[in-house]
């Protein structure tokens, strides 16, 4: 499913234009974007939580060269899927 997919299944499911479903999910989406660069977690009961985890800085190796390489420390986005959307997928 991609976006424009999403849009059209919240416009039906919520009786809303698609418009309005557009900008009701961009608007979550920038909140939840936000929340994460600020360092919270968003948890959403019954679907899942977004978080952010550190990565530490490690050596590589670039696997064309064998060339040792350092990989520098990030922030990722982590998600664990709640038990009510686990369970739908059984």
């Amino acid at each position: 499913m991609n976006k424009t997919e999403l849009v059209n299944a919240i416009a039906a499911e919520a009786k809303l234009t698609k418009v309005q479903a557009k900008d009701a999910l961009e608007a979550a989406l920038k909140a939840i974007g936000e929340a994460l660069k600020e360092g919270d977690k968003v948890a959403l009961i019954g679907f899942g939580t977004f978080g952010v985890n550190e990565r530490a800085a490690r050596e590589g190796r670039n696997p064309q060269s064998k060339a040792k390489i350092m990989i520098p420390a990030k922030k990722v986005i982590k998600f664990k899927a709640g038990a009510e959307l686990a369970a739908k997928l059984k």
